[in-house]
């Protein structure tokens, strides 16, 4: 299963430190995130490597997977990588770098299915729908991120 990669990225007007605090506010990510439905921690902690969340997601527009993602890296205020533990696999990583007077953020999907040959090529065609999706999503963040500043 080859992972299909997808990325988007925004500069925020706040430092890494702000930017980290108001991605990492795991049931506000509704607010912002294009196909959340939900987004529940289902640890007792909520930083840190371990943490895990249960993310109710939209495919093409219809509440239809809850991916579970577990933190592998937590280095704050700099990155963050989850592993996709349900039927996508595969590694998201959100970057945080201070850029003149904020901060860019950059969110990289590896995914993959399960399914040899079909799911990657399935992934394929999904694809430029997901990036859209990133891009609406960092476009969401930044304008709440403005109103909010």
């Amino acid at each position: 299963m080859a992972p299909v990669r997808v990325s988007a990225r925004t500069d925020l007007p706040v430092t890494a430190e702000e930017a980290w605090r108001r991605v990492l506010a795991w049931e506000d990510q509704i607010a912002w995130i294009e196909d959340a439905v939900s987004v529940r921690v289902l640890t007792s902690h909520r930083g840190g490597v371990g943490v895990i969340v249960a993310v109710r997601t939209r495919v093409l527009g219809v509440p239809l997977i809850t991916d579970r993602l577990e933190v592998t890296v937590w280095d704050p205020p700099r990155r963050l990588v989850m592993a996709h533990r349900g039927l996508v696999r595969g590694v998201g990583e959100w970057l945080l770098h201070p850029v003149g007077g904020g901060t860019r953020f950059t969110w990289t999907e590896d995914l993959a299915l399960p399914v040899p040959i079909l799911g990657e090529l399935l992934l394929l065609m999904y694809r430029p729908f997901m990036h859209r999706l990133m891009r609406s999503s960092l476009s969401n963040l930044n304008r709440m991120v403005h109103q909010q500043a």
